[in-house]
């Protein structure tokens, strides 16, 4: 009987030959990381506790990303407590304002997080891992015992495979096939109980770059998905080894792993799609939607915040303007890609289509700390979710799309299907 690919990942890391779903074990992660927002509470913890040596520093990656704009004192504070902590903890990976970007997407690009890896996470968007075929565990305020230890108690997951077949059609994105996805979850199409499960995709995924497969990774998580993962192609491993930083080893599920159960699609005939407001599983045909004004549009979050999608943004907005009374916002995930965007000549695409640019990290995603909206307000956006109130008001109605289809909202000023806006007008 063979294993699933994280299933290998964890065993590894646990020092154990073989694992199976079930298994408790410790595993020793290549990194640790805590993002801005539980600092404070962590160390509240620890000190309360009298640990002021953390197990291993070494390896402990703190990520200033969620309140990278300081909008209020209580932000200001949050980043004086940040800094004070790295510095008391002897923390040298310390990824400040600036510095580097958003956790979920950096690590990637610069070849910190790699095929293979193991790492634990206090934010459940861990799950991007998955994309370059590695595991992140979130463990939520355990992270303080994380760092006390080195290491928590893990159960290992089953794993569920769904076989993708077919190929996206031109203006279809891998947002679009993720809200779909959890559309077919949702309505119980795709028969999966994802609750503390990992989706391993399948199928015809050599077409899935890896800002595609971070997009996908995003709503199976909204879905209570605690891990995904996809085999690392030749192309990812190499885009891995231009930017590893340690040697790596891809994993993959053998051929006779045992999954808890298993299902397949066809998406060559799939459209543009719009999550409705209230969740990423409430999907419909872009068609279903056109017109709706909107008042507000961003690109950016763990979903959709590589340099690629913002690159697919750009051609939309080439020679275009956004529409009278709609205000549009980008946030890179990555210092990396917002000098890229520079170089190439795309943040001045965006700046004279009349673009907010905000530094890299989750900008309004992070309950619009930044870029909010007033009550009866429309939004279209690539945020992780549109849950009442996850840009400010509860009174305001958010979409999710791609970022092809919140750049053609953005030029309308309405709803718009992006195909029509793919050549030039």
């Amino acid at each position: 009987m063979g294993s699933t690919a994280v299933e290998k990942v964890l065993a590894r890391a646990s020092g154990r030959a073989t694992l199976k779903p079930g298994d408790i074990v410790y595993p020793d992660p290549d990194f640790i990381m805590i993002h801005d927002g539980v600092v404070r509470g962590a160390r509240r913890e620890l000190d309360a506790l009298g640990i002021d040596r953390l197990a291993a520093p070494d390896k402990v990656v703190m990520v200033t990303d969620h309140e990278v704009i300081y909008g209020s004192a209580r932000a200001a504070e949050f980043g004086v407590i940040n800094r004070a902590a790295a510095k008391a903890w002897g923390v040298r990976q310390f990824f400040d304002v600036g510095r580097g970007g958003h956790g979920h997407i950096f690590p990637m690009e610069s070849g910190m997080l790699l095929p293979g890896m193991f790492y634990f996470d206090n934010d459940r968007h861990s799950t991007n891992a998955g994309a370059i075929g590695a595991f992140g565990f979130r463990v939520g305020t355990e992270i303080s015992r994380v760092l006390a230890t080195g290491t928590n108690w893990v159960t290992v997951p089953h794993t569920v495979r769904l076989t993708l077949k077919g190929r996206l059609r031109s203006g279809v994105y891998g947002r679009d096939l993720g809200f779909y996805i959890a559309r077919l979850l949702k309505q119980g199409e795709i028969a999966f109980d994802l609750d503390y499960r990992v989706l391993e995709f399948a199928g015809d995924l050599d077409q899935f770059d890896l800002a595609t497969r971070t997009a996908l990774c995003n709503s199976p998580t909204e879905m209570r998905a605690y891990g995904v993962f996809f085999p690392p192609s030749e192309p990812i491993i190499a885009f891995a080894n231009e930017r590893a930083q340690r040697p790596f080893t891809p994993v993959y599920s053998d051929a006779d792993a045992v999954y808890e159960n298993h299902a397949s699609i066809d998406i060559g005939s799939l459209e543009p799609q719009v999550a409705l407001p209230g969740g990423v599983h409430r999907a419909v045909d872009i068609s279903t939607v056109a017109g709706q004004p909107i008042n507000h549009a961003f690109i950016g979050s763990c979903g959709s915040g590589m340099y690629e999608d913002f690159a697919t943004a750009a051609a939309m907005l080439k020679d275009r303007h956004i529409g009278p009374g709609v205000r549009m916002f980008i946030a890179p995930g990555s210092e990396q890609s917002t000098q890229r965007l520079m170089r190439e000549g795309l943040l001045q695409v965006f700046i004279e289509a009349g673009v907010i640019l905000l530094p890299a990290g989750c900008g309004p995603c992070n309950d619009a700390v930044v870029g909010p909206l007033h009550a009866g307000e429309v939004s279209i956006s690539t945020a992780a979710n549109n849950n009442p109130g996850r840009f400010g008001s509860s009174e305001a109605q958010l979409y999710l799309g791609s970022p092809a289809s919140v750049a053609a909202s953005a030029i309308r000023g309405c709803i718009t299907d992006p195909r029509e806006l793919l050549t030039p007008v």
